[in-house]
């Protein structure tokens, strides 16, 4: 597979990348070698080639270079475009048509073709758009940070709003055009590509980026490193509060420093280090950078933080280990108070080398937290709360060293080959031509957690199984959101459902002809929104004492989640009944409470996909482990229980008609249906 990957911002080279020279020399570029030297491991890649923009001028010779090789299988080629010199993102959609008609030529002029070409940041989209209209090459889309986000992050932007616009159109085109979208988090791929008009959930995956953490998690302190940030301190030996981020206003540092500034225990506690970058003279610097450090220094001389700021102008990037073990072996704690956080790689990167987090709870660092346990998410417009949080941290020592022990887990969770095979899938899937699977003559449903997955050698023998199944047509019903159940699934290597009923119930998708996206079945989202009075239903429930909201991305548009045991399922029931609110509730594993329109369950909509496909009843077998899987059960003859269920599942007074299997996980679902197969048909 030979793949094209765009990427026109920035200053981007093989080797030495100078993050921080410009304003968009940033993580994307990180990403983007990152990823590439990933797939440069896979033989079953033959060529790789990084598109990337041609210019002269003072920021150095390597840019004008139009060839650089990386290794035997990758290159950088670099596209002349109208414009010679370097210029900024919010410039760069006048260079599109040039751009394109640059790269059809030398696509056309190589030997073979690519097969699929993928975008990062929109103006690179534009320019893969024009390429498939030209030649016909399908291109995925990688946002990296959205317009729409920017806007709603930093307000008012009059200033910039023409740019503005240009690029969310682009944006906007990137998202309808796109054959697959990657995304970093499903903050990103749920709540932030859900602002454009063009949003399509079915379209987005959610690959976690990898980073190569083992040189932070042997990271260790570096004299001239610690001698630079020292020169600005009084008391150096003092915890650090340590950021590293580019000087941009949607990185928030300003915040970070207001937070220092006005809390005095805070200061007595610790000192805050600012690595923001690499400068020389301010007026140097572009892309509102200048800006943004006039008004951290304004406001270090405001607060008076003379001795307990330091502000180095600049550092190496094989210096970043250092400057976390500076601040880990003062007992400090790394603080990202970024507006929003696509990802957040340096977050990662800080777990390992043995630092707590205070982070954003905007994007990215949701995921890493709810996966690692490392750290506070805090609302970056609050800097009282930054502050108590940092503070929380450093007075409380079971609490750090609970959140140390959870960056050990980052490397794990966050792994380039993951990331690399997931993405290769997914990208030979889109470039391969399937023939369409047929009419399906039976319905194999299943719950994902603890039925489907739970067991590697159950899975093996499933995905087999299910390979020689011809007119069974397999698909999910799960808790977990389309884009939670996709990672997973993909994770575990589960062959791909061809329907996804998620959030228990309450929404349905249909895998696509090209065997990779799905689209939502908008008949369904019309049932059950009748009678769902969404606001009322958690206006009532949040005077229910002791339920508790799960978070942000567990509410969906019909689907509030919360926290609760039995007792408190009952009483919501009870509030909602004497409020005269439809709804359904759906309790299981003893503490998650789901509260869905009167039309969703599992079982409702496994129906509505049975009269779909055109079955009848005995040709629909559905499997499942927990409570939330009992109406699906209940409302199928057919329903298999798998041995490792929970909830007394078994011993259920309306699941008596169910076939309990001997076998756990995966083995538990073809044992009942191979029950189920042998016995006498029934009359329907």
């Amino acid at each position: 597979m030979f793949v094209v990957h765009i990427a026109l911002q920035g200053c981007l080279r093989g080797e030495d990348v100078a993050y921080g020279l410009t304003a968009d020399t940033g993580g994307h570029i990180r990403y983007l070698l990152d990823l590439v030297r990933a797939c440069d491991q896979d033989t079953g890649i033959d060529r790789i080639v990084v598109a990337t923009r041609l210019f002269n001028g003072p920021l150095g010779a390597d840019y004008a270079v139009p060839e650089e090789r990386v290794s035997p299988k990758v290159s950088i080629v670099r596209l002349a475009s109208s414009s010679p010199g370097y210029l900024a993102k919010e410039d760069l959609h006048g260079e599109v048509a040039s751009l394109a008609q640059a790269l059809i030529a030398w696509i056309e002029g190589q030997p073979v073709r690519p097969d699929v070409i993928h975008a990062h940041y929109a103006d690179a989209a534009a320019v893969a758009a024009r390429v498939e209209d030209r030649l016909g090459i399908p291109f995925a889309f990688t946002a990296h940070s959205l317009g729409r986000v920017k806007a709603k992050a930093l307000g008012s932007l009059t200033p910039e709003t023409p740019s503005l616009g240009h690029r969310i159109a682009a944006e906007e085109t990137a998202l309808a055009r796109a054959a697959l979208v990657i995304a970093s988090s499903r903050d990103e791929a749920e709540v932030q590509y859900a602002l454009y008009k063009s949003y399509d959930p079915g379209l987005i995956r959610v690959l976690p980026p990898g980073s190569d953490l083992a040189r932070f998690q042997a990271a260790r302190p570096c004299r001239r490193v610690d001698a630079s940030i020292d020169r600005f301190l009084r008391e150096p030996g003092k915890p650090a509060l340590l950021a590293l981020a580019r000087p941009v206003a949607r990185k928030n540092l300003a915040a970070l420093v207001t937070a220092y500034g006005e809390n005095p225990a805070l200061q007595a506690r610790a000192n805050l280090v600012l690595v923001a970058g690499t400068r020389g003279d301010l007026d140097s610097l572009d892309g509102g950078m200048a800006e943004t450090l006039r008004e951290l220094l304004d406001l270090i001389d405001r607060y008076d933080l003379y001795g307990r700021v330091a502000y180095p102008k600049t550092h190496r990037p094989e210096d970043v280990p250092a400057l976390y073990a500076y601040a880990r072996v003062r007992g400090g704690v790394f603080v990202n108070p970024a507006l929003n956080e696509p990802f957040g790689l340096t977050l990662l990167e800080a777990s390992a080398a043995g630092l707590p987090l205070v982070a954003t709870d905007s994007g990215g660092p949701n995921d890493i937290v709810e996966t690692c346990g490392n750290g506070l998410l805090v609302d970056p417009r609050a800097p009282a709360d930054i502050a108590r949080a940092c503070l929380r941290i450093l007075d409380e020592p079971e609490l750090r060293a609970r959140f140390v022990a959870g960056g050990a887990r980052a490397a794990a969770a966050y792994d380039w080959d993951r990331h690399a095979a997931r993405y290769h899938a997914l990208l030979r899937t889109l470039c391969a031509s399937e023939p369409h699977p047929g009419e399906p003559r039976q319905l194999l449903i299943c719950d994902i957690d603890n039925t489907l997955v739970g067991c590697d050698a159950g899975l093996r023998a499933f995905r087999l199984w299910r390979s020689e199944q011809e007119g069974l047509a397999f698909g999910v019903a799960t808790g977990r959101s389309f884009h939670s159940a996709m990672a997973i699934l993909e994770q575990q290597a589960s062959p791909r459902p061809q329907v996804m009923i998620t959030s228990v119930g309450s929404e349905i998708y249909h895998l696509d002809a090209n065997g990779v996206s799905y689209g939502a079945d908008t008949a369904w989202r019309a049932v059950v929104s009748r009678d769902w009075d969404r606001a009322g239903v958690k206006a009532v429930l949040s005077g229910v004492p002791g339920l508790t909201p799960q978070g942000p991305l567990e509410q969906r548009t019909h689907k509030l989640s919360y926290f609760g045991d039995a007792a408190l399922a009952q009483t919501a029931r009870a509030t909602l009944d004497a409020a005269g609110l439809a709804a359904s509730i759906i309790h299981s594993h003893g503490r998650y409470l789901d509260v869905l329109p009167p039309a969703a369950s599992k079982g409702t909509a496994v129906d509505h996909v049975r009269a779909l496909y055109g079955l009848s009843e005995g040709d629909v077998f559905v499997a499942g482990d927990s409570g939330n899987d009992v109406e699906m059960l209940r409302a199928r003859r057919q329903a298999i229980i798998v041995a490792n269920f929970s909830d007394d599942l078994a011993s259920h007074a309306a699941l008596g008609h169910s076939y309990v299997a001997r076998a756990s996980h995966a083995r538990g679902i073809i044992e009942g249906v191979a029950h189920f197969r042998m016995l006498p048909a029934h009359a329907e």
